[in-house]
């Protein structure tokens, strides 16, 4: 219980399933049914946590999140996973304000042959697409998708690299997005730990920037020292119809 806000917060697991394409890497996206929490919106197999999924024999806490990311992706999508290879690569807490909170665990897998075939379940999910990064990000600035920030970031990271295997190279632990968020006239703001506003919520402060940018205009991740230096200084324009990768 987050005592502090009187909000349950509730364990969840997702898992980006991404294969190899001749455009680099493609990704398992599951479309929600409308009628349900996050409903309509585009995401990457995933859910709550149940009891079951945590075993007396588990000597840490994380393995348990990982059988619920197994689960979900062959409740959800038909498919089958081992959880030894699965890859931990963030862990994500939305803003106080919310009145659902999760504390959800992003995992990788790379995707074999035997993943290929997917299988909605119908209910809880009525839609599944195989996508690049890049182009989920298009559609999303173009109005055709929805996504949560979350799978926002993860898309925008995702998109920089051409194969999966760097991508499983690059990950050195779970880095945190434990989010506070700010209205602002365009949009909002997301920071995260290391933004200078992550405690002021002022997004015009100097200093270091560790941010995603939800305006009308567009969004995008920034990250940089307030100066210009950094990884991603400037917003992205998605409607580009192809983008050589950073890696």
């Amino acid at each position: 219980m987050d005592k502090e806000n009187k909000v349950t917060v509730m364990d969840a697991a997702t898992v980006v399933v991404a294969r190899d394409c001749a455009d680099g890497i493609e990704v398992l996206m599951l479309k929600k049914n409308s009628k349900i929490f996050f409903g309509g919106m585009w995401v990457f197999p995933g859910g709550r946590v149940d009891a079951e999924d945590a075993h007396p024999e588990d000597t840490d806490d994380i393995t348990r999140f990982k059988r619920a990311a197994v689960r979900e992706a062959d409740e959800e999508a038909g498919i089958q996973i081992d959880a030894a290879n699965i890859v931990h690569f963030s862990h994500w807490m939305p803003p106080p304000v919310r009145p659902k909170r999760f504390s959800t665990h992003f995992f990788l897998a790379h995707a074999s042959n035997q993943l290929m075939d997917v299988e909605v379940d119908g209910g809880e999910i009525t839609e599944h697409m195989w996508t690049t990064p890049r182009q989920a990000l298009a559609r999303r600035h173009a109005g055709e998708i929805e996504v949560v920030t979350p799978t926002f970031v993860t898309l925008d990271w995702l998109r920089r690299y051409a194969r999966v295997a760097d991508v499983i190279a690059d990950i050195n632990g779970p880095v945190k997005f434990h989010t506070h968020i700010t209205a602002v006239e365009d949009g909002n703001i997301a920071f995260y730990h290391g933004d200078v506003a992550y405690h002021s919520l002022d997004p015009s402060a100097p200093g270091h920037r560790r941010r995603a940018n939800m305006l009308k205009s567009g969004w995008w991740w920034e990250e940089h020292d307030g100066n210009g230096n950094g990884p991603w200084t400037q917003p992205v324009d998605f409607e580009l119809p192809n983008e050589s990768s950073d890696k």
